[in-house]
């Protein structure tokens, strides 16, 4: 009987050692393109029922004394620390220090009016409408390797005279809004939030090596440099001085994220209340509820619920992407700009809960023969092969044919197959999501192209012919226009017949015509000029992304 026990206890063992091995291995092919000497690459980290039952390093954390990476390797994770600014401010809340409905002004009574309809609320939730300070930074000329202070992003923002809309309207990602935060954590409780979240999150989680980065010249033990590609097979570091801490400045491992994971599921350290209002997701004023709770995305993945956050700055990517029901997280924190820790991180929870996902074989198979391919006529899609413009994204998007294939272009860089599903309908391939795209004609006869990603409402863009000028024309449009919320000027200038903008005497790229009055400049962002009654241009408003109608006037 005991032979017999031994035997079983035997196989059982073997049983798991080679499970383990297999999942290992599997792990290993996604990140295998960076372990080797000469590349930046990751650390990984899976946790299931509290213990981390995988963690390695990939690649170097520092090439110049050939450091590896390692479980415990500290990496600089962007916006992913925004959920320890929310932590601390639902923190104050929970001591009575804050609510979650006071306003801006009544922390900074500097800023306009319009602080004084702006809560804490909508600053967590990104429905501030709040203009971001990073691409405010860009717009103003500022090189990315400049330095700037935490004065200045107040100047910033306290000189914006708008917001990009009216707040709760709308949901827009915004540095600004965690920036703020922190500093409404700083002049509620006296101390810097960096000292704050010591104080209150990283000392009693025991996350020894982990601290918001307020200080660029501070030493950090075990730190993983950050590197972005320069040619094939060679680096160049990307790092920064700049100390802002709020919308990022996180340094962690592996191992410490582990502990903030681990207090999810438990309130040792934190509270059910703590937690319900940390996923407490963001309403809007028409009482649409969004995605985004309290630093965090709450969404689903092949059927099972999500919450997790990624982050990118400098040579740093990362996410932490957890499934609540599952008991199961995903950590992927890489030191090299191009690095996409989002899609390797769900490559990893395939792994390990592909019995868990609603989807089935049978079902993928199903889903692959509606979409087949079929050979495409151009005549066919005479009213599909258009450029469309997105105007409340200020973005361009082509639809054309390339190999037989319909392509839907973002840019130079990213392009997509389009495989046919049904009468001008279309699945895009070769992407970390499911997207769907649908063309028709609309009342006014307009060629229109709706883009659905992963279930969300359509984004609906109109198809438009580009305007073209002849220099005569493009002259008009020379100048210097003055913007005083930044303080800055640009001046554009007819060079071979092309429209060039310059900013600080720094020269851009080409304005490109979209349509009459309407620029993109794929540096900046649009330019939609305005002319008075005489047609004279007397200025233009700027979108770029998560700043809109940023005024400028002709001097």
């Amino acid at each position: 009987m005991r032979k017999l026990s031994l035997l079983i206890l035997s196989t059982l063992l073997t049983f798991t050692a080679y499970a383990e091995i297999a999942e290992t291995a599997a792990i290993d092919k996604v990140f295998s393109q960076w372990d080797h000497p000469g590349s930046p690459g990751a650390s990984v980290g899976v946790i299931k029922d509290g213990e981390l039952i995988f963690s390695g390093g990939y690649g170097m954390a520092n090439l110049e004394y050939d450091i590896p990476n390692s479980s415990k390797s500290v990496f600089r994770i962007g916006s992913t620390s925004k959920q320890f600014t929310a932590a601390s401010i639902i923190l104050l809340v929970e001591k009575g220090k804050i609510s979650l409905s006071d306003t801006l002004n009544q922390f900074f009574p500097d800023f306009p009016d319009y602080a004084k309809t702006i809560t804490i609320s909508h600053l967590l939730n990104h429905t501030s409408g709040i203009r971001d300070y990073l691409t405010l930074a860009d717009l103003s000329g500022k090189r990315s390797d400049d330095y700037y202070t935490d004065d200045d992003i107040m100047h910033w923002l306290i000189n914006q005279q708008q917001t990009n809309f009216n707040p709760g309207d709308e949901f827009l990602y915004s540095n600004s809004g965690y920036w703020l935060l922190g500093q409404i954590v700083e002049h509620v409780s006296g101390i810097n939030m960096a000292e704050f979240a010591q104080r209150e999150i990283f000392e009693p989680l025991a996350m020894n090596h982990t601290h918001f980065h307020n200080d660029h010249n501070q030493i950090v033990k075990n730190r993983a440099s950050g590197y972005v590609p320069s040619g094939e097979n060679q680096y160049e570091i990307s790092m920064t001085t700049l100390d802002m801490i709020g919308d990022g400045g996180i340094f962690t491992s592996v191992e410490d994220i582990k502990k903030w994971d681990d207090a999810y599921y438990n309130n040792k350290v934190f509270s059910k209340k703590f937690w319900s209002m940390m996923t407490k997701r963001g309403q809007l004023n028409s009482g649409e509820v969004i995605d985004y709770a309290s630093g965090l995305f709450l969404g689903e993945y092949k059927g099972l619920k999500m919450i997790s956050h990624g982050g990118s700055f400098v040579g740093f990517r990362a996410n932490l992407i957890r499934f609540p029901e599952q008991k199961f997280s995903v950590v992927v924190f890489a030191n090299r700009g191009d690095a996409n820790p989002t899609r390797m991180a769900f490559q990893v929870a395939d792994i390990f809960l592909k019995n868990d996902y609603e989807e089935n074989n049978s079902a993928d198979k199903a889903k692959e023969s509606v979409a087949v391919e079929i050979e495409l006529n151009p005549a066919e899609l005479e009213n599909v092969l258009v450029l469309y413009w997105n105007d409340e994204r200020s973005d361009s998007r082509k639809i054309y044919i390339k190999d037989n294939k319909l392509i839907f272009s973002l840019n130079e860089n990213r392009e997509f197959n389009l495989t046919a599903i049904g009468n001008n309908k279309f699945v895009a391939t070769g992407v970390p999501f499911e997207m769907n795209v649908a063309f028709y004609s609309d009342e006014q006869s307009r060629n229109i192209m709706a883009v659905t990603i992963n279930g969300d409402t359509p984004v609906l863009s109109v198809g438009y012919k580009p305007a073209s000028y002849k220099r005569q024309e493009l002259n008009k449009f020379e100048g210097s226009y003055f913007n005083n919320e930044l303080n800055v000027s640009y001046v554009l200038k007819v060079e071979h017949e092309e429209l060039k903008l310059f900013v600080n005497n720094r020269s851009y790229s080409p304005l490109t015509t979209v349509m009459n009055d309407l620029f993109v400049n794929n540096q900046v962002g649009a330019f939609k000029f305005e002319r008075d009654s005489t047609g004279r241009i007397t200025g233009f408003k700027l979108a770029a992304g998560r700043v809109k109608n940023l005024t400028f006037s002709r001097l």
